[in-house]
């Protein structure tokens, strides 16, 4: 009896094993967010500008001055915070009509000081990006 039951519960827990639970809209968002933030980190300007919304249909002027500003943002972190150490995520409100989600950040200063702010994300067709 002890094998039969021990095959059926190996049988069931390779079934739970193999079925993946799709991540929720907010928390992708939220992984958008966090991800993006941590390109402006880097220093991988290009890349933060690509994850925000309608970036890629920019004037090439327009695009190089929100380049030159989110190098100043991270210069003037630096200087006044010594940079900001660590992102991570509070929480999110998530609106599935209006395929939204506001995603709290707290961002960890070098310094010791922490800021929450608010991210908006919207879905498009590439992804979550930020607002």
């Amino acid at each position: 009896m002890k094998g039969p039951v021990v095959a059926l519960l190996c049988i069931v827990a390779a079934a739970f094993a193999a079925c993946k639970e799709e991540p929720k809209p907010g928390e992708q968002a939220a992984k958008a967010a966090v991800e993006g933030y941590g390109h402006l980190i880097a220093g991988r300007y290009a890349d933060y500008l690509a994850g925000v919304a309608g970036a890629d249909s920019l004037p090439a002027a327009y695009r190089e001055q929100l380049l030159a500003g989110a190098k100043q943002f991270m210069a003037r972190q630096r200087e006044e915070h010594g940079g900001i150490a660590r992102v991570s995520v509070v929480k999110y409100v998530a609106d599935s009509v209006a395929r939204q989600t506001n995603v709290f950040l707290l961002l960890c200063f070098g310094d010791s000081t922490r800021e929450e702010v608010v991210v908006p994300m919207v879905e498009g067709p590439s992804g979550w990006r930020m607002k």
